[in-house]
């Protein structure tokens, strides 16, 4: 694991940052302009007992003014995954759609007994465990060289693999992250544990306001063991077919349409009903022209004032894909205790392939290697790496009207990874039968808006949408 500081790294622009930082705390509580206070708060030591002040009394978005950027190498998607849990920091990840991952390397845990001492046979484990691990990372290069496209080879990738990753986060949500990592139940899987320790040497040279919280940190967490009583029920583990929408906001439309019409007018909500019906008089499709100039709107934030709970099957390789959508209420299954390894998915690319029959043996021999480390007494936490990125999952998030939105501009796209899309374009289609008039509003921008930002990468579809637009004509 390599953590870099890639921030302007000098004593100076360090001080000046605290300056703003302390001259923002100011603001709310003295008089003067932002600029007046900064040229003020010329005292280093002075400003940091500002902040400590404003902070300790629960304060802290002040915080959010001192923003760092950083450089992540060598680290696994179970460092991608949880990082990326986090709503407000901004990652750019290598793409295992286009780069060629065989030769990236893969982290090795120190095994450990489930009391957390070092297993007598770590080095026997870690031998065997390389050689399996190498025997992935063959058959993953035979299918690319095979012609499997990459996007569809990487479902082989054990999630040890080395990825690297830019991250800006501010020193709120830094600080968060931290503590997450240092003391969170993720803290007791090793490559994350160090990735706290890492990110808070960071902290104490670059990020000096939050080391005292970090100290000083101590987790509230309830002495309710519910994962006792959870495994006393025997639960299906099976994983979903098709996405299911669990719950959404009832009349959808009318919620979206209402809200709109009580913005514009500032009239109360019987009022805008009131509106909306005898607009509806005057012309038929009032309500499907309001929606569409709704949805077309620069700042469509009445889209927001409905929301959609969905459960969805999804696989490793493309979790990322979902959880990047910064907006809405992301539910994952914790990487431990550890998923049952009988649910996969095979790309349709490997099922009309040579390779099908070695695929799924291989995803055996996987499940078989991690079965003997477990059995060996090796503790949960340090067999995460042999999840496959084939692994399949439920996940359960709660999406409002614009974010559904925005997922289906991107993640419709004919360009888009073909798991995320299916589940994008399901998400629009059970959408359109509870809410019709926002449904109309979902999916890529060629279909809605009528272009594509794909330019030479475009799949050509938006030249066949307005040929035809072209002959109604």
């Amino acid at each position: 694991m390599k953590v870099k500081f890639l921030s302007e790294n000098s004593e100076r622009s360090l001080k000046n940052k605290i300056r703003f930082v302390a001259a923002s705390a100011k603001l709310s509580h003295f008089n003067g302009t932002l600029s007046e206070l900064y040229n003020a708060s010329q005292n280093h030591e002075e400003n940091l007992k500002v902040i400590g002040r404003i902070t300790r009394s629960g304060h802290k978005s002040i915080l959010e003014h001192h923003y760092i950027n950083l450089e992540l190498s060598e680290v696994t998607p179970i460092v991608e995954q949880t990082l990326i849990g986090f709503r407000l920091p901004s990652f750019t990840i290598k793409s295992r759609r286009y780069v060629d991952f065989r030769k990236v390397g893969y982290y090795i845990p120190e095994f450990k007994n489930i009391d957390g001492s070092l297993h007598m046979e770590n080095e026997l484990l870690k031998k065997k465990y390389r050689r399996h691990m190498n025997y992935l990372f063959k058959f993953y290069s035979e299918m690319v060289d095979g012609g499997i496209i990459k996007e569809d080879a990487r479902f082989i990738l054990p999630y040890s693999f080395y990825s690297e990753i830019a991250m800006s986060v501010n020193a709120r949500e830094f600080e968060k992250m931290i503590n997450y990592l240092l003391y969170g139940e993720v803290s007791k899987i090793q490559e994350l544990h160090d990735l706290g320790e890492a990110f808070f040497e960071i902290a104490k040279q670059h990020v000096p306001e939050i080391v005292e919280y970090i100290e000083n940190y101590h987790p509230r967490l309830s002495s309710y063991d519910y994962h006792q009583v959870l495994d006393t029920y025997k639960v299906s583990t099976k994983v979903l077919k098709k996405p299911v929408l669990i719950d959404y906001t009832a009349d959808a439309d009318d919620v979206i349409l209402e809200t709109a019409v009580m913005g514009e007018t500032q009239c109360n909500y019987d009022e805008a009903g009131r509106i909306i019906t005898e607009a509806e008089l005057e012309d038929p499709d009032f309500r499907a022209k309001y929606m569409d100039a709704i949805v077309k709107k620069q700042e469509n934030r009445e889209l927001e004032q409905v929301t959609f709970t969905w459960q969805l099957p999804i696989s490793l390789s493309i979790l990322t894909h979902l959880t990047r959508q910064r907006m809405h209420s992301l539910i994952t299954p914790n990487f431990v205790p550890l998923w049952d390894f009988q649910n996969y998915i095979i790309p349709d690319s490997i099922k009309n392939s040579e390779f099908l029959d070695k695929y799924q043996r291989v995803i055996e021999k996987n499940m078989i290697i991690m079965s003997e480390f477990k059995n060996a007494g090796v503790v949960e936490e340090d067999l995460v790496y042999f999840y496959l990125g084939c692994q399949m999952c439920n996940v359960i998030t709660t999406i409002n009207g614009r974010e559904l939105m925005w997922l289906s501009r991107l993640r419709g796209c004919n360009r888009a990874q073909w798991q995320i899309r299916q589940i994008t374009n399901y998400m629009i289609e059970e959408t359109r039968k509870v809410a019709p008039l926002l449904g109309r509003g979902l999916g890529p921008t060629c279909r809605v808006l009528r272009y594509c930002p794909e330019g030479k990468l475009s799949c050509g579809l938006i030249k066949e949408i307005l040929a035809e637009e072209k002959k109604k004509e």
